[in-house]
């Protein structure tokens, strides 16, 4: 092991391509304070009983002076998104967005986008028509949940090339590397995307279109709206971007698992399950504080400490998951991480859900990989939504 805080190890870029050995060292010590009086929890009870413990804050404005907050937590005009407030604030709004969203209110509104997302799918693969090599990310992974997320909040596609800076500073401003500088950056971008859809959202509000934005603007300030708008653009696609790359390197990796999985397509909802597990696009949570004195594993976390809950980690623990350095798409209990737990699992997760089972079974039916072009591929530099940056891959046609 590399001399030196653990913790700089993982957001350390060097370590990018594989963490995991990383994160077996960590379990080691499931509860581990590191010099700056951060603790890391890996093992996978404690990170799910910790992430069901309303002791443990989302709010990274209850942190002392001095520790790292979100771009939420700071002067952007804006009120915190609701990932980053605690109950009851975060109750009623995730109740509020979630009326639009989903069911019960709303039970057909996400299973009516699978014709327009699956058409989607299928442009994207037709345009691998004549070439012998495609990056995975910016010609399959990136597009698909861009559109997704577009037409779910009523964005207009062709604004993308306006967010897209917007949301990589403030997913950037996410990783605990990111320092005062990507903070700075992350603010910016804030402002920049909130300033963007208040426009949009006044748009919605005078002439009601498609998107939920347009449901929304009724039952919600203009502020709380922008917050949700700015968290859920760049929410809704960066996560699925990583589990659409991640889950194609890691099949391309099992050559034996691929050919079964094109053999036999209804093996998809475990495989796709097992890579949630075995390769999570959020790799952990670093935003989270202990509100009080919090006893872990023999270790008592003390009120007011910042708290890093390691997703991957814990997906990997063998006392939870037997032999869980390998990807085994016929495991048993796969109760995952991948999408977090409790009260902040994941809003968007049946969204991706339909954008993974739509675009990966299609993927490898349509196109003849030869092989991937650079294995490990350039990572993002981002620790925490951790995914190839770019995914080259030689491919020897497509079928219709």
């Amino acid at each position: 092991m590399t001399p030196g805080p653990i913790s700089a190890q993982i957001v350390d870029y060097a370590n990018r391509a594989d963490p995991y050995p990383l994160y077996a060292e960590l379990r080691k010590t499931p509860v581990r304070r590191e010099d700056d009086g951060t603790y890391l929890v890996s093992t996978y009870y404690e990170v799910r009983n910790l992430a069901n413990d309303p002791r443990l804050s989302n709010d990274t404005r209850n942190r002392p002076p001095g520790y790292a907050r979100t771009a939420d937590a700071e002067d952007t005009g804006l009120p915190p998104s609701f990932i980053f407030t605690d109950p009851p604030v975060h109750d009623q709004l995730r109740d509020t967005i979630n009326r639009p969203f989903g069911p019960p209110h709303s039970p057909r509104f996400l299973d009516g986008l699978r014709g327009d997302l699956a058409k989607t799918v299928t442009e994207l693969l037709d345009a691998f028509e004549g070439k012998d090599q495609v990056d995975i990310v910016e010609d399959f992974a990136y597009p698909l949940p861009v559109t997704a997320i577009c037409k779910v909040l009523g964005v207009p596609r062709e604004d993308e090339p306006r967010f897209h800076g917007w949301a990589d500073a403030l997913a950037s401003s996410l990783d605990p590397q990111a320092g005062e500088e990507g903070q700075k950056k992350g603010q910016q971008a804030r402002q920049d995307l909130g300033a963007y859809l208040s426009d949009l959202i006044e748009t919605k509000r005078r002439h009601p279109g498609p998107g939920i934005l347009s449901a929304l603007a009724p039952d919600m300030t203009p502020q709380d709206l922008e917050a949700t708008a700015v968290l859920l653009l760049v929410a809704g696609h960066e996560t699925t971007v990583n589990a659409i790359t991640n889950t194609t390197l890691t099949l391309l990796r099992h050559p034996d698992i691929l050919d079964r999985f094109q053999k036999e397509p209804e093996l998809a909802v475990p495989l796709i399950e097992e890579l949630l597990r075995y390769e999570p696009p959020v790799q952990f949570v670093p935003w989270t504080t202990a509100l009080a004195d919090i006893d872990v594993a023999g270790t008592t976390i003390p009120k007011g400490s910042p708290v890093w809950l390691m997703l991957a980690a814990a997906n990997r623990d063998p006392k939870r998951f037997k032999d869980p350095d390998r990807f085994d798409p016929d495991r048993k209990d796969n109760e995952h991480l991948g999408f977090y737990t409790g009260i902040h699992y994941c809003f968007g997760a049946p969204l991706a859900r339909i954008e993974l089972h739509l675009a990966v079974p299609e993927l490898f039916r349509r196109v003849k990989f030869s092989r991937l072009l650079e294995d490990p591929p350039p990572y993002r530099a981002n620790a925490v939504l951790r995914g190839p940056r770019h995914l080259p891959v030689a491919i020897e046609g497509v079928t219709a």
